[in-house]
């Protein structure tokens, strides 16, 4: 038992989490090697939302609000860590929620919806097709969903997908701990946050935001603010830890 009093409680029950869903079949391994060089960029944003992320934040729940068909895409990890988070995400912003995943077989599928279903969170399911144009498992996605999608969330990304994604046309949100990362400088929108500390940001926003701020901020934002308050952040972290 991690006692709440630990000075990295939320960090050590995140990877107790991943360790258990790890041997449960929903977390791939890969996801572990991912989650811990996202924990390292986290370090050096202090382990906190910073003013810029969370007006990332405030713009996100804003393109989602104004958008027609938004979608949340979820992979092992996502799930893994933010079960509990989605639902309340879902009902408010009216997305609907597809799982898609890289090291993708049916019984993962099963596993990830079955959580994310005990949950609250409404699933899409159907007939995946090839329809995204990428050599890989992720290129597999529902018709109805990902890729009718004009408004996609997609924490903890691949750099790839997200790429693909873009030409097609679609407005890229990501929550990405690396500001540097292929994900982070091709999505449309980076949130620089760790994903539980987002989502209910998200969550509410979607919620209070107005219908006239929204579209403010919807027309207004660049992402390369968003990177670069994120990467000034850890500089001046860098520098504190090393003096």
């Amino acid at each position: 038992m991690i006692p709440p009093t630990h000075p990295r409680y939320r960090s050590l029950v995140a990877r107790e989490r991943l360790a258990r869903y790890a041997a449960e079949g929903i977390v791939s391994l890969e996801g572990l090697a991912a989650h811990g060089r996202g924990e390292a960029f986290d370090y050096l944003l202090g382990e906190r939302t910073t003013e810029s992320a969370l007006l990332a934040e405030k713009v996100a729940a804003a393109l989602m609000r104004g958008a027609e068909r938004p979608v949340i895409s979820v992979n092992g990890n996502t799930a893994a860590l933010a079960a509990e988070l989605l639902a309340p995400l879902q009902e408010n912003s009216g997305a609907k929620v597809e799982v898609n995943l890289f090291h993708r077989t049916e019984e993962r599928m099963q596993k990830i919806t079955r959580l994310l279903r005990d949950h609250g969170v409404r699933v899409e399911e159907g007939v995946a097709e090839r329809l995204l144009p990428l050599s890989h498992d992720r290129a597999l996605c529902l018709r109805e969903g990902i890729y009718s999608a004009d408004v996609l969330l997609v924490p903890l990304e691949d750099g790839d997908r997200c790429q693909a994604l873009r030409k097609m046309g679609k407005t890229v949100i990501t929550i990405d701990l690396n500001p540097l990362s292929r994900t982070a400088r091709s999505a449309s929108l980076t949130i620089v946050d760790e994903l539980t500390r987002a989502l209910p940001h998200l969550t509410t926003f979607c919620s209070s935001l107005s219908g006239e701020e929204a579209a403010v901020l919807a027309e207004s934002f660049k992402n390369d603010y968003f990177l670069e308050a994120a990467r000034d952040t850890m500089r001046r972290g860098l520098l504190h830890a090393l003096d």
